[in-house]
């Protein structure tokens, strides 16, 4: 096995809480992936979960419609996540959107 030298790329990680009545889902991916452009796009499918209104949303054997919690998460750099946030906040309104600085490790010969 050949020692691969690594480097650190900064990057910004974007994370958009929502739930499937309001996710837009299809919408904000097809936004993310075709005009942003934007890498390791993931979205989670929660099991419960509640927000500032308090309102539980989970699932039981009895709920006929689902309103669970969904995590849109994608990371990028750093400028082109701040476009995307601008875009988001328009979509989804505040407090939705959650950000933070992180380090993608990369091969040192990688583009």
């Amino acid at each position: 096995m050949t020692d691969i030298e690594m480097t650190g790329v900064e990057v910004t990680v974007v994370r958009v809480y929502l739930t499937e009545a309001e996710a837009h889902l299809q919408t904000l991916l097809k936004r993310l992936n075709d005009w942003g452009k934007v890498r390791g796009v993931t979205v989670f499918r929660g099991i419960a979960g509640f927000g500032q209104s308090g309102t539980i949303h989970s699932s039981s054997l009895m709920d006929l419609s689902l309103d669970l919690p969904v995590v849109i998460e994608f990371f990028d750099e750093p400028d082109k996540a701040s476009e995307m946030i601008d875009y988001l906040y328009q979509v989804v309104g505040p407090g939705h959107i959650v950000s933070w600085s992180a380090t993608l490790n990369v091969a040192k010969n990688a583009k």
